[in-house]
């Protein structure tokens, strides 16, 4: 009789979103193996057709209510460069500031709550309160200050009501500045009690290598998650944001309702794997440390490796947020109110590493400010493909492993980039 293996996940747990996995294979050959996302399309580009500049960026943050700062942000970037406004060194480090938030915020809850129990071995985070429950208190510590993080100079800790064209619409007092320093300074401890734990926990990741593209934003001297240019391991060359397209090539594939992207190679990975490779020369010492504790190189090119990238991104940008509210006091915060914006035809581009990867938004607005067009890229959309082609390679490797097992790995394949499925439907 034929030895057949079939795994077939409708709607896999613990990611962000819908996404299904099927693998079929018969004496060893693989029949099938797919990576496919079925959620329906939500049209946010079409949304926002005839709405005023001022309000794109309200409209455009509920792509998304995990990375709703990301996408507020990108979005006043092109917003601002379209209509020609220039915002100031203070307004541009506070909202850096701000932005450090979403990735702790982010970056926890994916490590300690979705990533954490496959490595444990168990079906949730619920059995971890009994068996790591100091683990499991520190997770909670750093989830809840990057959240209050992102709630002090947003306004809200979901979907920020602070950010507007131009500045902000409240600003931090220096007390409040001071106030989130003390708790930065006091999270250190709790991350490196997560860091400790997945170092002893990261021989059960699968060990598992294909080499790629990895695609991020680059800035001389930082590892930045805001400024800069787009870069490839795979050239020399940077890309100005302005021509993102040039580098996502969107394409539709039948399997999915998300758009796919190509640029040097068929597939291209983005994320904090992708970050780190590209920019781990600039990471604060701390951080830098941290990655070494956890034997993470440059040169990997394992996919499971981007949770334990998260983890040294959690500590980059609590030391990052260290330094620039010590930038802040010392030159002191001056007040800025908004000044009155003024419409203005144009098209301008705004990028951002979102804590999944690069986040892309374009739009083009008449004389009257409206929007006419907009264009958004989302990181889980350019990394769609590469999933798949990371199934193509893993499958073979795993079909003498049994289908619980073989379940397990491509399931954990997925959920190690991280998904916001339903934002990549957008």
């Amino acid at each position: 009789m034929s030895k057949i293996l079939n795994v077939d996940v409708h709607h896999i747990t613990r990611v962000e979103g819908h996404g299904n996995i099927r693998l079929r294979a018969v004496d060893g050959i693989v029949e099938k193996i797919e990576w496919q996302v079925p959620e329906a399309p939500r049209f946010f580009e079409a949304m926002v057709r005839g709405r005023s500049f001022e309000e794109v960026q309200t409209v455009m943050c509920r792509i998304c209510g995990i990375c709703s700062f990301a996408h507020s942000l990108a979005a006043l970037k092109a917003v601002e460069k379209a209509v020609g406004i220039e915002v100031s060194d203070q307004t541009d480090r506070l909202r850096i500031l701000a932005y450090g938030g979403e990735q702790l915020e982010s970056h926890v809850l994916h490590v300690a709550y979705l990533v954490a129990p496959d490595l444990a071995g168990v079906n949730s985070v619920i059995p971890l309160v009994s068996s790591h429950p100091d683990v499991v208190a520190a997770a909670i510590r750093a989830h809840r200050l990057g959240n209050e993080w992102m709630e002090m100079l947003g306004g809200r800790r979901t979907h920020p009501v602070s950010f507007r064209p131009g500045g902000f619409g409240r600003w931090p007092s220096e007390g409040e500045l001071r106030d989130l320093k003390a708790r930065l300074e006091a999270v250190v401890p709790d991350l490196q009690k997560i860091a400790d734990t997945v170092a002893a926990l990261a021989h059960k990741l699968p060990r598992f290598e294909r080499e790629t593209e990895y695609v991020a934003l680059s800035q001389p001297g930082v590892y930045t998650f805001y400024h800069g240019l787009i870069a490839s391991t795979d050239s020399p060359e940077r890309t100005p944001v302005e021509h993102f397209e040039r580098v996502a090539n969107e394409y539709v594939v039948g399997q999915s309702t998300a758009k796919w992207t190509r640029w040097h190679r068929e597939t291209y990975a983005v994320g904090a794997l992708s970050r780190f490779k590209l920019n781990s020369a600039f990471l604060h010492p701390l951080a830098a440390r941290t990655a070494r504790a956890l034997g993470l190189d440059p040169s990997c090119c394992n996919p499971y490796m981007n949770s334990v990238a998260q983890v040294v991104e959690a500590v980059e940008v609590v030391e990052a947020g260290l330094e620039q509210i010590d930038i802040l006091l010392t030159r002191g915060l001056r007040p800025e109110p908004l000044r009155k914006l003024h419409p203005k035809s144009g098209e301008g581009a705004g990028a951002v590493e979102a804590p999944r990867g690069i986040l892309f938004h374009r739009y083009a607005f008449d004389a009257a400010g409206l929007c006419t067009e907009a264009n958004v890229t989302i990181p889980t959309g350019q990394n769609h493909a590469n999933i798949q082609k990371d199934f193509e390679a893993l499958a073979p490797q795993i079909l003498g492993r049994g289908e619980a097992e073989a379940r397990l790995m491509l399931e954990m394949l997925v959920r190690a980039y991280d998904p916001c499925i339903s934002c990549s439907t957008h």
